[in-house]
């Protein structure tokens, strides 16, 4: 009733403010009044003030908050953590020799505890706070004004979340970037040199992506990039990252003469499953709605990472001769990784072909490319992140056609979305490449990147954490 009288109040004297000087303007007990007949015109500019504020009420309705939104999004948040622990630490740790099985899970989990405590600190603000082309602002530093009543935007006019959630959800997403660059220099890297690395570039790489993207006034966002859970934000930005370390760190010793083979298939099929269960999450989770849209993520999801599967595995008979389960594991990412950009915008077959295309090229990522490069990224992480990444978001400009099956406009154009995909792609190799080269070389002169050759052949687990994976 306050409210409603003090709008009464500012809309008349506002009214008033108009009034010839020749007009004395309504006393405060009039206006407080107005029901009262003896005050001239009174009903009347109570009856259009009231319907005033019926029009305004009608044309800002009150914000809509569902409760299955919400719960959905919890959900959501839990199987993106699912990913990263334990499936990306298992995925990895699977991969590497028994005696650095332990340093992989160490750093997979820190690092993403690290990066959610940071993005609650500031990084939530640089990326999300505020408008800029490339970062947010620090008005939410330490998340200064969020409370349980605050609301976050979704896709749909006038339905938001609880900015909680929204901030816990983002945050899986920067952790799990930070840990997806540990498989690039796996078994030979300092413990507190990954720490240090990761802190700096989250900051000046990850969170300025972020906020390009996805954030208010982003660059590559009002250029109308679609990036709908992280192909450029996560994967090519984290690939990159990797890639440049894989150079400066060096590669492991023996590398290229000794037999460097996966201790445990079987654990990184689990990780691979525990990937592919999470990344439900992960990419029908960014829908931030549980609607239809969701379901459109969700079943694309499901769709390109079986097509992959099957790509991998057809593309190593074809030329091994034999199909194996690291790729059928490996398949299994790829495919996850290409559809991540696309998997709102695109149709059932669109992700199919995305994730065939994924697959193939990703294995050629491993293989070809690999060697081209020659760098000893370790469990190949940009033959997979970054190629799928690049697969899927050049594709998304394609198969986002609705004469494809995609949800684009009628005035959708491909060429054009292409283009701006192709702007984001090499803006973020760029980015991430700076960002990731001064990084590594801050790190090597204050604490040094590599474990001397003594530790690196006793193995990191025993050396750097005084542990064992298996006692037998």
């Amino acid at each position: 009733m306050k409210s409603l009288i003090s709008t009464f109040i500012f809309v008349l004297l506002l009214g008033f403010a108009g009034f010839s000087a020749a007009e004395p303007p309504v006393s405060a007990v009039e206006i407080k009044t107005l029901d009262n007949p003896s005050v001239p015109g009174a009903v009347e500019m109570a009856a259009d003030v009231a319907v005033a504020v019926v029009a305004e009420a009608e044309v800002a309705p009150a914000p809509t908050v569902d409760k299955g939104d919400t719960a959905w999004m919890m959900v959501s948040t839990m199987l993106v953590i699912m990913m990263v622990i334990p499936g990306l630490g298992l995925f990895y740790g699977g991969l590497v020799r028994s005696k650095n099985m332990l340093s992989v899970l160490i750093q997979v989990m820190v690092v993403f505890s690290l990066i959610v405590v940071l993005w609650a600190v500031y990084g939530y603000s640089l990326a999300f706070g505020g408008e800029g082309l490339i970062f947010g602002n620090f008005d939410k530093l330490f998340l200064l004004g969020v409370t349980v009543d605050s609301l976050a935007d979704t896709f749909t006019d006038n339905v938001k979340i609880p900015e909680f959630i929204f901030i816990a959800f983002q945050s899986t997403f920067a952790g799990i970037t930070c840990a997806l660059i540990v498989g690039s220099f796996a078994e030979r890297i300092k413990f507190s040199a990954v720490l240090l690395f990761v802190v700096i570039w989250f900051t000046f790489s990850y969170l300025p992506i972020a906020h390009m993207v996805w954030g208010a006034g982003g660059y590559l966002l009002d250029k109308g990039a679609l990036d709908f859970a992280g192909g450029t934000v996560v994967h090519i930005n984290a690939a990159m990252a990797g890639l440049v370390g894989a150079y400066i760190v060096g590669k492991r010793i023996g590398y290229g003469r000794e037999a460097m083979t996966p201790h445990s298939l079987t654990l990184t099929m689990v990780g691979a499953s525990l990937l592919w269960v999470g990344w439900f999450g992960f990419n029908a989770g960014s829908n931030l709605e549980s609607n239809g849209g969701a379901t459109l993520a969700f079943i694309n999801t499901l769709l390109a990472t079986s097509a992959a599967v099957l790509a991998w595995s057809a593309g190593e008979a074809l030329s091994r001769g034999k199909a194996s389960m690291l790729g059928a594991a490996s398949g299994a990412v790829a495919g996850l990784v290409g559809i991540t950009p696309a998997c709102g915008s695109v149709g059932p077959m669109g992700a199919i072909i995305i994730g065939v295309a994924a697959g193939f090229l990703c294995l050629w990522g491993v293989n070809g490319l690999k060697r081209m490069l020659g760098a000893d990224d370790s469990l190949d992480v940009f033959g997979v992140h970054g190629v799928g990444g690049i697969v899927g978001a050049l594709l998304t400009g394609v198969f986002t056609a609705p004469g494809l099956g995609g949800t684009g406009d009628d005035d959708f154009s491909i060429i054009g979305q292409v283009l701006i995909q192709a702007e984001g792609v090499v803006i973020t190799v760029i980015w991430s490449g700076v960002v990731s080269y001064i990084a590594y070389k801050a790190v090597d002169m204050l604490l040094g990147l590599r474990v001397s050759e003594e530790v690196e052949r006793v193995g990191l687990d025993i050396s750097s954490h005084g542990e064992s994976a298996y006692n037998l």
